[in-house]
């Protein structure tokens, strides 16, 4: 694989992926590439916000409704977990729970539970369990 960057006086950012067949892997290059710098939109206090994907620790579906947690806030939106699934990176997010999504590059720590199912700490000290079903996908995703 080459990767080289041309440095342009146009405005606009351009990516351009050359390749022999446009199999799976160019595909979920180019998810990856559009997910780069979206934004999702949530509810706060009557106030519209767009969140980078950055800025966002997990998301969690409660009493049907969806909510984005951040290190400052917790905001709420119209997405369901199977939406944001598809509108996040899968490279950076991780459904971890039938009602939790984690960004894993919020997590500090993994501890292994006597039950099978690991404790995640994030940056900002909460914990989140990630049930046995989704262990395997991120002992995957993480290479351990």
């Amino acid at each position: 694989m080459n990767i080289r960057i041309e440095e342009k006086t146009s405005d606009s950012l351009e990516v351009l992926i050359k390749c022999y067949e446009a199999d799976e892997q160019v595909h979920k290059l180019k998810r990856h590439i559009e997910a780069f710098d979206s934004r999702l939109q949530g509810r706060l206090d009557g106030k519209i916000y767009f969140i980078c994907h950055d800025d966002i620790l997990y998301f969690e579906s409660v009493d049907n409704r969806t909510f984005i947690y951040t290190a400052d806030n917790v905001y709420e939106t119209q997405l369901r977990l199977y939406e944001l699934e598809e509108a996040v990176s899968r490279k950076d997010f991780l459904r971890i729970s039938k009602s939790q999504i984690a960004n894993i590059n919020k997590i500090t720590a993994l501890k292994p539970e006597i039950n099978r199912t690991v404790t995640a700490e994030l940056t900002n000290g909460e914990r989140l369990s990630i049930s046995r079903k989704y262990v395997k996908a991120l002992r995957s995703l993480l290479e351990i």
